[in-house]
């Protein structure tokens, strides 16, 4: 990612410096026209503003914190992964060397970095962003979400959970169909061509602003009526020889639901339930 982000840099005409701590990964870079530093204090040196693209909060922690005075005045972009108390911790502790900081995530694989609608979100000061926005443009869309740091990972994290659930669902249900011999990409036809957009999409579109006023009429389905779907789901993939933990935790959600007092509610009444911390049992 590292590669990518300083190709898409150079790429849109900016001299750029590169620091790795395997040196060799920047070769390549070096031939199109990079600077290597030797330290990572030149690299700093270098320019009033440096791009980190590193494992984790504790690396860019233990590159940084031996610099001294040399972060002062400088803006830092960190585009880390990590948890929004961890992107907290790493304003304060830029705040304390005055530094200017801002938070980030990369929302592509490194192949579409640099086209212009690959999506990356900031977090932090919205005058370092307005600042630098046409330089981070380089790298694709910059979307600023506000000036909580922690906003751009806790985004990221959510669109995560949102891809890997979305994905479960689809691997799940292709697994049910595949003990009847049907092909992933027949069913993924109607999976994804039509059920996708033309069900799940719209819906949660149309209903995301109830999500906000926690108006979950049941009009056309309540809550009751989707554990019974959930029930035959979990039943069906004990009845074909299909891994049944994933229906079956949905259904103890709504379980949960039901028990709350949202059993005349519409499904997405479970979101009441996402919103408080799980349950220990006993």
């Amino acid at each position: 990612m590292g590669v990518a982000l300083a190709e898409s840099f150079l790429g849109h005409g900016h001299p750029v410096t590169i620091w790795n701590r395997t040196a060799e990964k920047g070769d390549n870079l070096v031939t199109k026209g990079a600077h290597r530093a030797a330290t990572v204090a030149e690299a700093v040196s270098a320019s009033p503003i440096t791009i980190m693209c590193l494992k984790d909060y504790e690396t860019m922690y233990g590159i940084f914190d031996s610099m001294g005075d040399i972060l002062k005045g400088r803006v830092l972009v960190n585009l880390n992964s990590g948890t929004p108390a961890e992107a907290h911790a790493a304003a304060g502790w830029a705040a304390e060397r005055g530094a200017d900081y801002l938070d980030g995530a990369i929302m592509v694989p490194p192949p579409l970095v640099g086209q212009p609608d690959s999506v990356f979100l900031y977090s932090g000061s919205q005058d370092v962003f307005d600042r630098h926005r046409a330089m981070l443009a380089s790298l694709g869309d910059p979307r600023y979400l506000g000036s909580d740091p922690s906003l751009a990972v806790l985004y990221n994290t959510a669109l995560l959970d949102m891809m890997y659930a979305t994905m479960n669902g689809f691997l799940h249900a292709t697994a049910l169909v595949a003990s009847a011999d049907v092909p992933a990409v027949k069913f993924a036809d109607l999976a994804i061509n039509w059920f996708m957009p033309t069900v799940v999409d719209s819906t949660l579109v149309e209903q995301a602003s109830n999500l906000d006023k926690s108006y979950y009429p049941g009009d056309f389905g309540t809550m009751e009526m989707n554990l019974n779907a959930l029930e035959h789901i979990t039943r069906t993939s004990v009845e074909q020889a299909v891994h049944s933990d994933q229906p079956r935790l949905m259904k103890e959600i709504a379980e949960r639901a039901i028990a709350e007092g949202y059993s005349g509610k519409n499904y997405l009444a479970v979101f009441e339930i996402f919103k408080k911390p799980t349950q220990a049992s006993s």
